[in-house]
């Protein structure tokens, strides 16, 4: 694959979609879908992160900085939740339960937060208990400095790994040629940490003086959808990339994945970032988009719920309000399927405990993918 500003150009021009291991397809729609979208949860503006609690019953994230439990088709508003920076894409953004919620019931939280000495904010992420409709024992585990008022690029999503690790994203709160590829700076980043905060002691950085040693990889853009593989145990990674250049990766150890000296994509003006779409000691992603989808939320399914879904991955888009399904062969998209198309930007994605799809969609809700006998 030549690395040209031309090449580059011709992938939007064409508006081709393309991987790293030169596949080209692009999303097509179903002639006949497998299910019916039943709006489940109503009434929510952005619902950016949501979580089933072993009840079935669901947190959700509104991302002004609302906590919302959801239960038996009723609201309630939590309190005692973090105050956010609610800026740009700054706010109240993902939550997870702790993978032994049921032993020791904490829940984690990323949000953009105002704490530090600086004006604006930058993405923190913290753990508390849910008693009586409100947050108890909050602790904050980490907290990305210097704040700044710019609106962009917070991240951020949560996911843990078969070892109980907790892996977090933070953006590069649109500072491109300064964060991701400095690892003594926050942004642009996957961060480990145990799940009380210690820092590892086997995480990468940790002997490298001046290096925030809570970070796992670097030279990422704007991670919105991070989860563990469940077959592999890999961590996965989605992430915005500018006018083109949208990425999946697998996450590494210290790996370096290349913003802004690699990229598949090029500035919103349409001038080029780089002639480079690799470098040596930088990782490939599995995946792209040209054009940019604007990717958030992502699922792995492993539900036989849904004809042929089983095995497949399932990423929201923004740009284009509609869900991709992706055909997987292994690590390597062999199709892609465009679901729910039109009905909004779609924020976050979830397999339910019952086997169910849920797709929470801004300025709608939550709906539930009821399959078609």
């Amino acid at each position: 694959m030549k690395n040209s500003i031309i090449l580059n150009l011709l992938f939007v021009v064409t508006l081709n979609f393309s991987c790293a291991q030169n596949i080209d397809n692009k999303a097509t729609t179903p002639k006949e879908s497998v299910f019916t979208a039943k709006l489940f949860v109503d009434q929510v503006q952005i619902p950016w992160g949501f979580t089933f609690l072993p009840d079935k019953s669901i947190l959700i994230t509104e991302k002004e900085g609302k906590l919302i439990h959801f239960e038996n088709g009723k609201k309630t508003i939590i309190s005692n939740v973090p105050k956010v920076y609610n800026r740009g894409q700054g706010g109240l953004l993902d939550i997870a339960l702790h993978p032994k919620y049921t032993e020791n019931g904490w829940i984690y939280l990323t949000y953009a937060s105002t704490d530090g000495n600086e004006k604006g904010g930058h993405t923190a992420i913290m753990r508390a208990k849910l008693k009586n409709s409100s947050l108890t024992e909050k602790q904050v585990l980490y907290k990305a400095t210097p704040n700044t008022t710019k609106g962009q690029h917070f991240g951020s999503r949560i996911a843990f790994d078969n070892e109980g690790y907790l892996y977090f994203s933070i953006g590069e709160r649109g500072e491109r040629d300064i964060n991701p590829q400095d690892i003594k700076r926050d942004g642009g980043k996957i961060y480990r940490l145990h799940d009380d905060g210690r820092i590892p002691k086997d995480n990468p950085f940790i002997n490298e003086k001046g290096a925030k040693t809570a970070i796992y990889s670097y030279g990422h853009r704007n991670p919105q959808g991070l989860i563990k593989h469940p077959v592999t145990g890999e961590i996965w990674d989605n992430e915005h990339g500018p006018r083109g250049g949208d990425e999946i990766n697998i996450i590494k150890k210290g790996a370096n994945y290349g913003w802004p000296l690699v990229t598949y994509g090029i500035n919103y003006g349409g001038t080029p970032i780089t002639d480079k779409t690799e470098m040596k000691d930088m990782e490939q992603p599995i995946h792209y988009w040209v054009p940019s989808i604007a990717p958030s939320g992502m699922a792995y399914v492993t539900s036989d719920k849904y004809k042929n879904w089983k095995g497949s991955l399932l990423v929201g888009s923004l740009a284009f309000q509609y869900l991709e399904r992706l055909v997987l062969d292994g690590s390597k998209v062999t199709a892609r399927e465009k679901l729910m198309d039109g009905l909004g930007r779609v924020r976050a994605v979830k397999e339910g405990p019952d086997g169910y799809i849920y797709v929470a969609i801004e300025g709608k809700g939550i709906y539930k993918l009821i399959p078609k006998k």
